[in-house]
């Protein structure tokens, strides 16, 4: 397929001659993919039709259905409307399908694109784990604060979400006080979401105060918008997000969260094609809002458990994982996932480490842009941060086997094999010496870490281990501190916006 190869070829190009590409997950591993090019163009125009044929949800008398009504899209009163396809093929071809998301300082950059992954803890539990007894509690602004600092610190971590909301203050306010919290404690990019337009907008301000201003906020762009709309469904707070974003020059990742047999069918290719025309129809607001513009749909396809009636299924969400991955792909998009990293078990306990495993390792194979939800338990209600240092470790052991084999004269080793010959061992060569390294994982909890019989160390169990480690980064790492007038200016603006707000 030639979006592939053209993918590979900007790989090979995204770093440096002699630098490795530290989020690059496309060229020597390839993806798997579980459906030929036939059926995934099926299940696309199967999209673009229903968008057609039933049409998707906007509030009435909103910006967004009068931008839809003037591009020639049919809008009944009660707010259903219905895109033609030529609209909507138009828009997947004009959409951006590469940003850059860059740091707090500016001076380093993730690519959001088909070709990296990068991980990301989130996104907006409600309770934390209390340090002192293990028990659920409600999260506030503290525990937001404690998790982008864990982040900050964590080598494989690479950007950061809400990962826990300020539940005292659940209104606009406090949405604006939890972006302000992210940019105090880490210097890494961003993630945010909102159920408030308002709150966006004040963000926008505040990351045009770290940049300096709305300008450099477009060129650079700081954080990734995430919106999330119903299944065929968005409301007022979701299309204004949409509008706002791509007027400013914000990246937007827009998509649902359906639930299999529930507001979605029950079928995988149902669930995926119902997802999609959600993703297609926001993307066409984008477009029409600015051409050209980063608005990706995003949507994660999950499933009712029929035996209890929650969110489960682990197969039927793999299955699904997989596909929308390989369908983005087609298309030429990154996909970013919430699936990986997260866990159903109450607690981070031996359910929780093989749940957050399984599905890390699934990433292997389906390539998201983007894992957002590292670190969530108890089916995204409560968040871990010792889970988070799991995914972090798993993390960096899905990045070495990212990097492949090596196939040389060198790796092959045909002459050093010829000069030892079938009875000599390679335990003193320098090959052995020099190579020793090449496909060895960093590990701090697992790998040649694991306490065994033969390296003597102490037989503390993995939530022992994380935990010292945890302990360790708590009482020592610092993020790098905000100059003194940009925090100034950042207090201005959410004063101003709190004003407003009681007025």
């Amino acid at each position: 397929m030639a979006h592939r190869s053209n993918l590979r070829r900007r790989a090979a190009s995204a770093a440096a001659p002699g630098v490795a590409d530290r989020g690059l997950h496309l060229g020597p591993t390839p993806p798997y993919e579980p459906f030929d090019a036939a059926t995934v163009d099926r299940l696309i125009d199967a999209a673009v039709a229903l968008l057609h044929d039933s049409g998707c949800v906007f509030e009435p008398g909103t910006e967004a259905t009068r931008i839809l009504r003037a591009a020639g899209c049919e809008a009944s009163a009660d707010g259903v409307v219905r895109f033609e396809p030529e609209l909507v093929r138009a828009a997947l071809g004009s959409v951006s399908k590469q940003v850059r998301l860059w740091n707090r300082d500016a001076d380093g950059f993730l690519d959001l694109d088909a070709a990296h992954t990068w991980f990301i803890p989130g996104m907006t539990c409600i309770k934390v784990y209390d340090a002192a007894d293990g028990a659920p509690r409600d999260s506030t602004a503290d525990d937001l604060a404690a998790v982008t600092r864990l982040a900050d610190a964590l080598p494989n971590i690479d950007a950061v979400c809400v990962a826990c909301k300020d539940v005292p203050r659940s209104d606009a306010g406090g949405e604006i006080n939890e972006f302000s919290i992210m940019i105090q404690n880490t210097a890494k990019p961003l993630e945010y979401l909102c159920e408030h337009a308002a709150s966006l907008a004040v963000a926008i301000d505040l990351a045009a105060a770290v940049r300096g201003s709305r300008a450099a906020l477009a060129e650079r762009p700081y954080f990734l918008q995430i919106v999330t709309p119903l299944p065929l469904g968005y409301w007022q707070t979701h299309s204004d997000q949409i509008i706002l974003a791509a007027r400013s020059g914000v990246p937007v990742s827009v998509g649902t969260l359906p639930i299999g047999g529930a507001s979605t069918p029950i079928t995988v290719a149902g669930a995926i094609v119902n997802s999609l025309a959600t993703d297609f129809a926001g993307m066409v607001l984008g477009q029409l809002v600015r051409p050209g513009a980063f608005v990706i749909g995003s949507s994660d396809v999950s499933f009712m458990e029929p035996a209890t009636g929650g969110i489960g299924h682990f197969n039927h969400a793999t299955l699904a994982d997989l596909a929308m991955h390989q369908i983005r792909r087609r298309l030429g998009l990154p996909s970013f996932t919430g699936y990986a990293g997260q866990a159903a078990a109450p607690t981070f306990n031996q359910d929780a480490v093989w749940e957050i495993s399984a599905s890390l390792m699934q990433a292997f194979f389906s390539r998201p842009a983007t894992l957002d939800y590292l670190g969530s338990l108890d089916e995204g209600i409560t968040y871990s941060l010792h889970a988070l240092c799991l995914c972090d470790e798993l993390a960096g052991l899905l990045r070495s086997l990212w990097r492949g084999i090596p196939v040389d004269a060198e790796s092959i080793a045909l002459d050093v094999m010829r000069s030892v010959g079938p009875r000599g061992n390679y335990l003193a060569l320098d090959h052995t010496a020099s190579h020793c390294r090449d496909q060895v994982w960093p590990a701090r909890y697992l790998g040649a870490l694991l306490p065994t019989r033969s390296n003597g160390r102490p037989a503390l169990d993995l939530l022992e281990r994380i935990d010292l480690d945890l302990k360790r980064i708590q009482a020592t790492h610092e993020p790098r501190p905000l100059p003194a007038p940009t925090r100034a200016r950042l207090g201005e603006i959410q004063a101003r916006a709190a004003a407003a707000g009681a007025s």
